[in-house]
């Protein structure tokens, strides 16, 4: 299975096979129907306390990313229930809103699942 992440903002393309958003809000200014989104995974998205602390800010990256795994690892049904369902899928896209297409949550949840997943 190939494992990609990209901004929701941009294009889709059929490259990106199954398209998940693992954001916990809804982007702004993207309709349903553009962002053409196969799933909307809440769940899988930090909780509010560390997204919020870190406020994607590059300083503080090491210690979200700490944070959001050791939250992934706590709630492993959840983590086990979402690589299966990715497992279901050749290719897969997480897509996320920020900005910043080095510091986000799409980028751990790769990190992790790309280790869960070998």
């Amino acid at each position: 299975m190939e494992l990609s992440y990209k901004r929701i903002y941009e294009p889709p393309e059929e490259n990106d096979g199954f398209r998940i958003l693992v954001d916990r809000l809804w982007p702004r200014g993207i309709s349903k129907e553009k962002a053409r989104i196969d799933l909307w995974c809440k769940n899988i998205s930090p909780s509010d306390t560390p997204r919020k602390k870190f406020g994607h800010n590059p300083e503080k990256w090491e210690m979200f990313r700490e944070t959001y795994i050791r939250q992934l690892e706590k709630n492993k049904n959840c983590l086990n229930e979402f690589a299966t369902e990715l497992k279901k899928h050749e290719t897969v896209t997480l897509l996320f809103a920020t900005k910043n297409t080095e510091h986000n949550n799409a980028v751990v949840l790769k990190e992790v699942l790309d280790r869960k997943l070998q």
